[in-house]
């Protein structure tokens, strides 16, 4: 019968920095968990602005036709030069719906530029989240090369870029 080795922890160095650095490994990842996540979901929520921003501006430019339209009409009117009663009232009409599309298209402009500004403060927290996210993965892989090398420097270049990142990615919080 073949013999079962088991081999035990206390067999083998411990090696306390390595411990520590896995710790940091461990947390580094996290952070980037974290980031990668804020930035993607920024990402979607510039998206999904821009969108409402370019559909704003869209029906913004269908009352400017219907208000052109109008216009046309009222031209049409008096070069035509129609006179009485329903003449009368056309331009009448046409005069309360040119105040109608005149107001709307004030509200929708504002309501497009608002939706345009907030897409562009999603892009810039996105961008931070996206650097914060690249120097957090260089500061993992940094770690990690202290498992290869088993040189100190690795572990210490990963904290600052760590520390750099999950800043530059918190910064994204106050945009």
């Amino acid at each position: 019968m073949a013999e079962l080795e088991i081999h035990h922890e206390s067999e083998h160095e411990i090696d306390p920095t390595g411990q520590s650095v896995g710790v940091l490994a461990a947390a580094l990842a996290v952070l980037l968990a974290l980031a990668s996540i804020a930035s993607h979901r920024t990402h979607t929520a510039a998206i999904i602005d821009k969108s409402t921003a370019n559909d704003a501006w869209q029906h913004y430019q269908s009352t400017r036709v219907k208000y052109h339209n109008l216009e046309l009409g009222e031209d049409l009117l008096a070069v035509i030069g129609t006179q009485g009663p329903a003449a009368d009232r056309m331009r009448q009409s046409y005069a309360g719906q040119k105040t109608k599309y005149e107001k709307q298209q004030k509200d929708i402009s504002e309501e497009a530029q608002k939706a345009q500004d907030e897409a562009e403060r999603d892009e810039r927290r996105a961008l931070r989240y996206d650097l914060g996210e690249g120097l957090l993965e260089i500061a993992l892989v940094l770690s990690s090369l202290y498992f290869i090398s088993r040189k100190r420097m690795f572990p210490a270049m990963g904290v600052v870029a760590g520390v750099a990142g999950a800043v530059i990615a918190a910064t994204g919080l106050l945009v």
